[in-house]
């Protein structure tokens, strides 16, 4: 299969199992036997993309050990947030890149289809940004692990123009269904001059990548989006969530 090199995937993996009360690196935290990062990165290696990118921090050499020398890692130093962790990768896929694609190592059960949708969408309306969103019709049973995504806010165009945080949106905002899981493919040499311009005037002092929307729409250009199955989006921040997970995979087996 002839890899597009120009297509770039980053995977954001440095994040700690702290909620998982696991010493292991969140991504390597098991389900159904195996580390939840595999489940990406398996998708990933039946499309025509290029080696991903993994953004390593807390306990890198052991997802590295674990993973092993089949992949490009980046090291995070610090975690500063998803826009900081990013950047970090600049330096090595500037050149020559046409859309980067941002995954996550701990939101599982992704599909391959929903990435080829991302950069077919991006490559066919050369937008800055394609994002993922799900809707969903109510926050009950597992999909009570989207109440603390963010909302999509939309014009009376059905134009994307927004994302608001839980801790931020009104009242009103807390009743939309439509909210965002992260799952990005951006025009590369937008996104580097951008990244640089976001700040960290937030209470954790971080860089979020998700200010990008606000950024890019105050430019007046329009955010393209793909609509996703709600189950592939979701992740694992607590034991809890994980358990959710594993129903689900049980479920897809039986």
């Amino acid at each position: 299969m002839e890899k597009d090199t120009k297509i770039k995937i980053i995977i954001l993996a440095a994040g700690k199992g702290k909620r998982m009360r696991s010493e292991l690196p969140k991504a390597l935290i098991p389900l159904g036997g195996k580390p939840m990062i595999r489940y990406i990165l398996d998708k990933i290696e039946t499309l025509p993309f290029g080696i991903p990118h993994i953004v390593v921090g807390h306990n890198k050499e052991k997802i590295i050990k674990d993973l092993g020398d089949t992949y490009n890692y980046v090291v995070q130093e610090e975690q500063l947030g998803t826009g900081h962790a990013v950047n970090v990768v600049k330096t090595y896929i500037k050149d020559g890149a046409e859309s980067i694609v941002i995954l996550y190592g701990d939101q599982p059960f992704t599909s391959a289809e929903t990435i080829e949708k991302l950069v077919e969408k991006q490559k066919r309306t050369k937008a800055k940004i394609v994002m993922a969103t799900v809707k969903v019709p109510n926050f009950d049973d597992w999909r009570a692990n989207f109440l603390g995504f963010s909302k999509v806010i939309r014009d009376h165009n059905g134009k994307i123009i927004r994302t608001v945080e839980k801790k931020d949106s009104t009242e009103e905002e807390n009743k939309i269904k439509e909210v965002n899981p992260c799952y990005f493919c951006f025009d590369s040499k937008w996104l580097w001059s951008h990244l640089e311009k976001l700040k960290n005037d937030n209470a954790q002092k971080e860089y979020y990548l998700t200010d990008l929307i606000k950024m890019v729409t105050e430019e007046g250009i329009e955010i393209e989006s793909i609509e996703i199955d709600a189950k592939e989006a979701l992740g694992a921040n607590t034991k809890e969530e994980l358990e959710i997970l594993e129903n689900i995979l049980r479920n897809k087996n039986s």
